[in-house]
């Protein structure tokens, strides 16, 4: 049985029109996703389904926060989330691409919409590249940050590199 067969919504049995779908995504969510990035969470997600005759409208929104090490101090936190996101589904022939941008592509007449790697995807790509403890307006580890400034004196010390390179500029 497919352990994330809740992130599965049906298409062929869905009328036309505005479906609302709440997701709750946690630790056990992301432990089934390879090498990610994240291990624990508890993020909500509300998706709104807006099914036609040619396309879906998906618009999701989600809210919440995720366990993450700081890349300034190492120490873990919790980074809050918040965000919408959409995506259109538009129906193709089987020999179309798959995705092009936020454009995803299903074969005409699919039973299903498997959508737990875009709820992946769109808390992954929430995530800022530089994660620090300012983002949950919280301090870093005082006593790792020691670590990482250098003392007075080594800060006035120019290295004797760079003074050949100088001389070089001024002749």
């Amino acid at each position: 049985m497919d352990a994330l067969v809740q992130y599965t919504l049906p298409l062929s049995g869905l009328r036309n029109g505005i479906h609302e779908f709440n997701f709750l995504v946690d630790d056990e969510f992301f432990s089934h996703f390879e090498n990610s990035p994240v291990r624990q969470g508890k993020v909500e997600v509300s998706l709104i389904f807006d099914k036609r005759p040619d396309l879906i409208v998906m618009i999701f929104k989600f809210k919440g926060s995720v366990k993450l090490e700081c890349d300034r101090c190492l120490e873990n936190f919790d980074l809050p989330l918040e965000g919408e996101e959409n995506i259109l589904v538009k129906y193709a022939a089987e020999d179309a691409p798959q995705e092009e941008g936020d454009i995803v592509y299903v074969v005409e007449g699919a039973q299903e919409l498997k959508i737990a790697n875009y709820v992946y995807e769109i808390i992954c790509l929430a995530i800022p590249m530089s994660k620090t403890h300012d983002l949950a307006g919280e301090s870093c580890n005082q006593e790792m940050l020691k670590y990482l400034t250098a003392p007075d004196e080594e800060k006035s010390n120019e290295n004797p590199i760079w003074d050949a390179l100088k001389s070089i500029r001024k002749n």
